[in-house]
């Protein structure tokens, strides 16, 4: 049985469309290759498949066929990639295929044409693709190698004539009148070099045509002929990503924007922001039956519901989770778990279950809308989050920035008092003492003994990468260097014997801590001196660090992971555990094991048992990031899915070697 899903709720949607058989039934194209589905009109949703079987397809472009709602085809892009396709199902979206056709292509936009289902259009890349068969087959109608019809971002079809095709590019707009024979760029009015994203057909008047674009929204009365900039929405919010009309009220127009959803009711003459200019629309529907209930799909905010017509919103996140969960945090004493995402802003941060991962609250007032790269705790208690932008302690329902992050003995001035450092000179400066230099690209001294320090450290504002407890100390792996908080994490000073510069690891047990960069390692017990750690020789980057009860250190990356109970001096891998593209290490206290997952290869989580050095692995079906224990049960981060939770009352698929 595969792991079950459970948030935190929200993240980037991106297409929603309708059943036209029955409205309230719902699609939504998420980031993660996933495509949801709800059947109350988008109050709830559930996964319905993964189309491609792979986590990083952006759907974007979604249809239902009118005569069988059955068949449904999705365009697919990944970003930063050519990648993507166009899948198909035929069986309500449980089971895809890709289309051979366009395998491989990044589909950025998809339609069909109103007066006749079977034809449809595809935008990529390389151009404008047309099927007349309802998408069992396809053929290019832009021009082989054309130097404009390219990276095709919206199309549209006039609503009476199939032949006539509009395509927005990356670089203006474009028309054809005979069904892609020769083609017209319709530019008169539109800002050059404008990318449209989409393009909309008034289905009672086709000469009424309307365009969005990076430069704002254009509306044409002549068939695109000739446009006029759309006045009353802010430049700052031109970037217009969709529009939709109301197919009761065509004189009603959304516009889904880069800052907030904008509404006219008077075919564009004015215009009037129903939402926060904090959200990014990426798509709206508009229920054909019932006009004032609108479906919005925002980045990091999820979908939003909107019963009067656009007047207030409320989330409508229940089954939907795209989150990116980068650290996780155990308060055993109060019951409760924390996760730290990133990408999300205002709607990211920190969350929190009472119920080991079943549900989640968010806790992150005072954040800022910063990435949590890492969560910790100090030994009294207290939550502390390491962000892009420093470190925050959590103090009742608040996030506070922990402002005294100083270096101790350096920049003072021969009568005792405080010498101003500014910030900008702390990060990678280093005292040369003996004639050797400090290597800070490794991260240790160049000759045993040699004593590292650095400027002093005033508000720290860089990023924090991981945390750990040893005893009463709170360790934290930054940006300008490994940093020690002795009162709880209200102030720091960086660790002397270290190099100042990036550190991206810290693990600590009973009183060993190791902290590493992405190719060495120091070792401490107690804190009090390093000795540096010689890492495998076959591992060309860490990836993840980790020391147990015993102070065997643990190290994996893209070759495995290596164990060694000599800080360094011999390394051991185990037979049973033959891995590659490790992403991440932990000891658990309490049950006296390692647990580790590693990256896209498979969808096991691992866990060796101390000190026989067993064994075991459960299939989880999710890419993972980490797995933690909770209880009774485990938990675990997926890559771009929020968190999952292994099945309980039924016994978990392991083995042991």
């Amino acid at each position: 049985m595969d792991w079950l899903p459970f948030g935190p709720n929200g993240g980037d949607a991106r297409s929603i469309v309708a059943d036209p058989s029955d409205h309230a039934h719902l699609f939504l194209g998420g980031v993660n290759g996933w495509i949801y589905e709800s059947r109350n009109g988008g109050a709830a949703w559930k996964r319905l498949a993964r189309v491609g079987k792979r986590d990083d397809l952006v759907l974007d472009e979604i249809l239902v066929d009118d005569a069988n709602p059955k068949h449904i085809l999705v365009g697919a892009w990944v970003p930063g990639s050519k990648d993507g396709g166009l899948f198909v199902s035929k069986d309500g979206g449980m089971n895809w295929v890709m289309q051979p056709q366009l395998a491989g292509q990044s589909v950025l936009s998809l339609t069909v044409a109103p007066s006749d289902h079977k034809v449809l259009v595809a935008g990529t890349l390389q151009g404008v693709y047309r099927s007349t068969d309802a998408g069992l087959s396809w053929k290019r109608i832009s021009e082989e190698g054309s130097q404009e019809l390219h990276e095709i971002e919206s199309l549209a079809i006039d609503p009476v004539d199939p032949q006539i095709i509009y395509a927005g590019t990356w670089h203006l707009p474009w028309k054809t009148v005979d069904g892609g024979e020769h083609w017209t760029n319709i530019k008169q009015g539109v800002i050059d070099d404008s990318d449209v994203f989409s393009i909309i057909v008034d289905p009672k008047d086709p000469l009424v045509v309307y365009a969005s674009a990076c430069s704002g929204i254009y509306k044409s009365e002549n068939g695109g002929e000739k446009f006029a900039k759309v006045q009353g929405i802010p430049s700052t919010a031109r970037r217009t990503r969709v529009l939709m009309q109301d197919p009761q009220h065509l004189n009603v127009v959304y516009a889904g924007t880069t800052e907030g959803l904008f509404k006219t009711e008077d075919s564009g003459k004015s215009w009037t922001r129903t939402t926060g200019p904090e959200v990014i629309v990426n798509d709206v529907y508009v229920d054909p039956t019932a006009s004032n209930h609108l479906v919005v799909a925002t980045d990091r905010g999820g979908v939003l519901v909107s019963e009067d017509g656009g007047t207030t919103f409320l989330p409508a996140n229940e089954g939907f989770s795209a989150r990116q969960i980068t650290s996780y945090q155990q308060d055993a004493q109060h019951g409760l778990i924390y996760v730290g995402v990133v990408n999300d802003k205002e709607w990211g941060g920190v969350f929190s279950s009472d119920n080991g991962g079943l549900t989640w609250t968010q806790r992150s007032g005072g954040l800022g809308g910063r990435d949590v790269f890492s969560l910790g705790m100090s030994s009294n208690g207290t939550l502390l989050a390491g962000t892009g932008h420093g470190i925050y302690m959590l103090s009742g329902d608040q996030w506070a920035r922990v402002e005294d992050s100083q270096e101790k003995g350096e920049g003072v001035s021969s009568n005792g008092a405080e010498k101003k450092v500014s910030s900008a000179k702390v990060v990678r400066r280093v005292v040369q003492l003996k004639g050797r230099r400090a290597d800070t690209k490794s991260g240790s001294a160049k000759e045993t003994g040699t004593a590292v320090m650095a400027a002093k450290l005033v508000g720290f504002d860089g990023s924090v990468y991981a945390m750990a407890t040893a005893g009463d100390a709170v360790y934290a792996a930054t940006s300008a260097g490994i940093l020690r908080s002795v009162t709880a994490g209200k102030s720091w000073s960086r660790v002397e014997g270290l190099a100042a510069g990036e550190w991206r690891f810290v693990a600590a047990a009973k009183q060993v801590v190791v902290a590493a960069t992405l190719r060495s390692a120091m070792m401490s017990s107690e804190g009090k001196s390093w000795i540096a750690v010689k890492l495998p020789e076959e591992l060309k980057q860490l990836a993840a660090v980790a020391v147990d009860g015993s102070g065997r250190v643990w190290v994996g990356g893209g070759e495995g992971v290596f164990s060694s109970e000599d800080a360094g001096k011999s390394w051991q891998t185990l037979p049973g555990l033959a891995l590659r593209d490790v992403n991440s290490l932990f000891y658990d206290v309490a049950s006296q094991q390692v647990l580790l997952t590693t990256n896209r290869a498979n969808t096991i989580a691992y866990s060796v048992h101390l000190p026989e050095r067993t064994v075991q692995y459960w299939s989880t079906g999710w890419n993972l990031r980490l797995v933690r224990p909770v209880g009774d049960h485990l938990v675990a981060a997926t890559l771009f899915d929020g968190m999952v939770v292994q099945p309980r009352m039924v016994d978990s698929p392991l083995a042991a070697h």
